[in-house]
């Protein structure tokens, strides 16, 4: 059934911040994306009008048109004449500008998941020799090492260690700034777009750390993955060690 966006619902679109590091385009499309993939924007959603997005978002037409352009073209959004702009309800997973945003693990049917994020450390420090290597970085150079535990439904399901080139990273955000979608911070902060991931996954017996940040009983296993993710450049921005309790969730990566 089609419902259209009632201005006094919930406000999914808002005036964009000053100083969005990306092209504003790709910054509206982002916006749009979340909303649909959250649930604010379910599917057979109408939307506004161009011109009243453009207003809500203090953009050009042009830039929601092509915003719109895109994520049609994704699948995520439909034309239908006389109608509007429709919600399709199919999120494209595979689709590098929604899958670095959003949980990878999945519930036992598939469903895709998001988590809240806790940030358990957060350190100005150097890169080890093997941290330099990985980031193309030099060993000792300034690097912003964090430290997170992430739930999905009130569930201890990863916590994870990320290390960040500082150099790369102009007035990164002290511990009580950080925002929780590191990815879309870096995307609109500093116009680094997550492009590819290396990943190796093993898997291992729980530690004491494990079974304290993941709540589990020992002895336990975990799935471990190392990644190093590259930006649109192919430079390396982020180096990430996270341990996951497969128990309640599944791990989904898809491959196109």
């Amino acid at each position: 059934m089609q419902k259209n966006y009632d201005a006094n619902d919930a406000q999914p679109f808002a005036r964009l911040s000053e100083g969005e590091g990306a092209p504003l385009y790709e910054v509206v499309k982002r916006h749009i994306s979340e909303s649909i993939l959250q649930g604010e924007l379910p599917a057979g959603t109408i939307l506004p009008s161009e011109n009243s997005l453009a207003a809500k978002f203090g953009v050009s037409v042009g830039t929601v048109r092509k915003a719109l352009a895109a994520l049609t073209t994704e699948g995520m959004l439909m034309r239908r004449r006389k109608t509007g702009t429709v919600v399709t309800g199919w999120a494209p997973l595979h689709n590098l500008s929604h899958f670095f945003q959003y949980f990878r693990l999945h519930d036992k049917t598939g469903g895709l998941l998001q988590s809240d994020t806790r940030l358990l450390d957060y350190q100005l420090s150097h890169a080890s020799a093997d941290e330099a290597e990985k980031l193309q970085i030099a060993q000792g150079d300034k690097v912003i090492r964090l430290k997170r535990v992430r739930r999905v439904k009130g569930i201890a399901a990863m916590h994870e260690t990320l290390v960040l080139p500082s150099a790369r990273l102009v007035d990164f955000p002290p511990a009580d700034q950080l925002p929780p979608l590191l990815y879309r911070y870096l995307f609109e902060r500093y116009d680094l777009r997550v492009a590819a991931v290396r990943e190796q996954i093993t898997a291992a017996l729980a530690n004491e750390e494990d079974a304290a940040l993941l709540e589990l009983s020992l002895p336990y296993a975990v799935m471990v993955i190392d990644e190093v993710s590259f930006d649109q450049s192919a430079l390396p921005v982020i180096l990430a060690h996270h341990r996951f309790s497969t128990e309640h969730f599944m791990y989904v990566n898809e491959i196109r």
